[in-house]
């Protein structure tokens, strides 16, 4: 027979690894969207650093 103590601790720590499991689901379900949002702010930016040589030797920098 299993001690009581014991059982309690299985079920709470099976407990706590379901609702990590949970976030870390949730957390990476948001990757992708987020990936696209840093997509979509590094487009500029690499335009900004392509222009920017050109325009400081026009302006005689």
């Amino acid at each position: 027979m299993l001690d009581p103590e014991l059982l309690e601790r299985i079920t709470a720590r099976r407990a706590e690894l379901d609702e990590l499991e949970d976030q870390l689901a949730k957390q990476l379900a948001e990757v992708p969207a987020e990936r696209d949002e840093l997509a979509v702010a590094v487009s500029p930016v690499r335009r900004e650093l392509v222009l920017l040589p050109g325009l400081l030797v026009r302006r005689g920098a």
